[in-house]
């Protein structure tokens, strides 16, 4: 597939010497940090929909706690100053 993008000077220049640095060609360096780039997203997408769903999970089932009681241990746990 052939794609044509238009990057700002410094994302080139970066692209450019990346290249440079891993003595490749700049469209095959491009097109692996583009499909990394991909591959990430679609993780962190992945595990936040399973993060949400634990937490679902969690709440139909019953563990759960007022959310005043989370904000005081965090609170002490991090050494935060408590709202007036």
């Amino acid at each position: 597939m052939t794609l044509h993008i238009e990057l700002p000077p410094e994302a080139e220049q970066r692209l450019r010497e990346k290249a440079a640095r891993e003595g490749q060609d700049t469209a095959a360096v491009a097109a692996t940090v583009l499909v990394q780039a991909l591959e990430w997203e679609a993780q962190d997408r992945a595990e936040a929909i399973e993060g949400i769903q634990r937490g679902l999970d969690d709440f139909a089932a019953g563990r759960s706690r007022p959310f005043s009681e989370f904000a005081e241990e965090q609170r002490r746990k991090h050494r935060l100053l408590s709202p007036e």
